[in-house]
């Protein structure tokens, strides 16, 4: 074909054999005789498990999602972990999936493989969140977990995240482990016909264990009995805690919690917002409309599979404000961190986690407690790792990411929005207890250590191409940074491929002790922090940028937080962004 990667093309037209079913084939020469671009797409590559696990659009091909790569995926799964567990009868495996186009299909697809195989098998009755699913590797004693979901991405994706014995996403060295028994299988190697006998279905029941654990981490029951009309809408975005996070709310005591009725309709197609992300305001659309009609206080939404949250909160004015992860995650620490202090529970083998690109502020506030604070690198498996690596040295309190995603104790090994909604509205009705908002807090926090202002910004650059120009842009940054951004000048800069951290004013070169990865960070003179990082999980790069500088008071918030937001703004034009 002219134009066409000739090895491209070799990939496929080896599903034209009759390996695949008639249905593929047919889909497959048609992208062949008709659509060039469409089949470089689908088939210059293989998908990889990054930050995320296996995820991408869906169709025929080796770079979509689809019966054959996720049975190529389930199969190497398979194999790998009957050689990481030998002499057992039966490993075992859990697994849930969202409400996503073919998300049932390709669980029962992994079902049917896993049991073919041997492995004894755990799954849910109907769409589940991906907390409880990590809650449940660990409560049911699997070796391993699989959720089916593409998280908050379009409706057209899907994806496959695997998860190992502690509940927490893989890893090093289990994730590149996987992979290489995955570029084993041929296709006639997969055995899709299951065994009915070794699966076992998990039913409501199971739910209710896990929220009875959960009420365990409340941190202020009485507090809660004094505020159970704090108000609160909730809204699943037609996803899998449609009906999880409204009874825990209600377990913990709150009892005001209002639904928005046209969003718990369960569909993979999400029709009532342009993207099921509650990071973008859009998502929040019907919700804060409910909000408005039942007067509440907090309203909070969650992605397609439950790990996601975001949250806007009612001023003192009436008017709902929406704020962002690194907010989020500031206000849920302070929470957790004051309480354990009033309580007496801090013994001083306590500690946080964070990433590299979520808000210095956790960590600023955990050294005023006397709290260690880690980062590590993004990924919420990676706070995982840690919390396994000190499991039974220190305490694990909680941990966040900058994407939404948080954990209070440690019961999941995954961000967990079930949880974190509770928490907000424990930490929404500790500060109603001082006649306050979360708002309020918020400034209160910004006065008491340093105001913090983030932004993130997201390139997307679809295909092949596009992977190309990312790592372009990444070369030049790294080969080239500027001297100066913003007129400030740069004063270190942090490679996380090559390990090191430049300091450009002593030039002096400090190890690192993460594992590689390709996301580079400049440092400037102010302390101001912009973090490049290629996704993992979708075709984009991502840049963070973190301004900072003190607060005299609650009053002059706004106008600071102005002032760095300009800041953010000359930096992106310094930069070309």
């Amino acid at each position: 074909m002219k134009g066409m990667d000739s090895e491209t093309l070799k990939r496929a037209e080896q599903w034209l054999t009759d390996a695949y079913d008639k249905e593929t084939q047919h889909e497959v020469r048609g992208l062949i005789e008709n659509d060039p671009d469409a089949l470089s797409d689908a088939f210059y590559r293989d998908l990889e498990f990054g930050t995320g696990g296996l995820r991408g659009v869906m169709g025929v091909g080796t770079n979509r999602m689809n019966k054959y790569t996720v049975g190529m995926a389930t199969q190497g799964l398979a194999n790998y972990l009957l050689k990481s567990f030998p002499g057992m009868d039966h490993p075992k495996v859990a697994i849930a999936h969202d409400c996503r186009n073919n998300s049932e299909l390709f669980t029962q697809i992994t079902a049917d493989i896993l049991s073919a195989n041997g492995i004894a098998v755990y799954v849910f009755d109907a769409l589940r969140p991906t907390p409880l699913l990590s809650f449940a590797v660990r409560e049911l004693g699997c070796h391993a977990g699989i959720v089916i979901t593409a998280s908050h991405n379009p409706p057209e994706y899907n994806g496959y995240k695997v998860y190992w014995d502690d509940g927490g996403q893989l890893v090093p060295p289990h994730d590149k482990n996987v992979i290489e028994e995955v570029k084993k299988i041929q296709v006639e190697q997969i055995l899709f016909a299951g065994k009915p006998e070794l699966i076992t279905m998990l039913d409501e029941s199971f739910d209710a264990i896990y929220i009875e654990k959960m009420k365990s981490l409340s941190l202020a029951p009485s507090l809660i009995g004094k505020h159970s009309d704090l108000g609160i809408v909730f809204t699943p975005i037609h996803g899998s805690t449609v009906r999880l996070v409204p009874e825990t709310l209600r377990a913990f005591g709150f009892k005001s919690v209002y639904n928005v009725p046209e969003q718990d309709i369960v569909d993979g197609n999400f029709p009532t917002v342009v993207s099921p992300n509650p990071e973008e305001k859009e998502a929040f659309t019907m919700a804060l409309e409910q909000a408005k009609k039942v007067d509440a206080e907090l309203v909070m939404a969650t992605d397609p599979d439950g790990d996601r949250l975001g949250v806007a909160v009612k001023d003192k004015n009436g008017d709902y404000v929406l704020i962002n992860g690194n907010q989020c995650a500031v206000l849920l620490t302070y929470y957790v961190l004051e309480q354990f202090k009033e309580q007496g529970q801090l013994k001083g083998d306590e500690y946080i986690v964070k990433t590299i690109v979520t808000t210095d502020l956790l960590a600023e506030m955990a050294a005023d407690y006397n709290v260690e604070c880690f980062d590590v690198l993004t990924g919420f498996k990676y706070i995982a790792e840690k919390m396994r690596l000190l499991e039974g040295e220190k305490r694990f309190l909680c941990g966040g990411e900058e994407s939404y995603g948080f954990l209070v104790g440690d019961l999941v090994r995954d961000k967990d929005a079930v949880i974190s909604c509770c928490m907000v509205a424990e930490a929404a009705a500790w500060a109603r207890e001082k006649e306050m908002t979360l708002l309020d807090l918020l400034a209160e926090i910004y006065t008491r250590y340093d105001l913090y202002v983030e932004d993130l910004v997201s390139i997307t650059k679809k295909g092949q191409k596009g992977a190309a120009e990312i790592s372009e842009m990444m070369d030049r940054f790294r080969n080239d940074p500027p001297k100066t951004i913003d007129e400030k000048t740069l004063a270190r800069i942090i490679d996380y491929q090559k390990s090191t951290d430049h300091d450009l004013y002593q030039d002096e070169t400090y190890p690192v002790d993460l594992p590689k990865s390709n996301v580079l960070q400049f440092v400037l003179e102010d302390g101001t922090r912009i973090t490049m990082r290629p996704s993992g999980t979708e075709p984009k790069i991502k840049f963070y940028f973190s301004c900072k500088m003190g607060l005299e008071n609650a009053a002059s918030y706004e106008n600071r937080r102005m002032e760095l937001q300009e800041a953010i703004k000359r930096i992106r034009r310094d930069m070309g962004i």
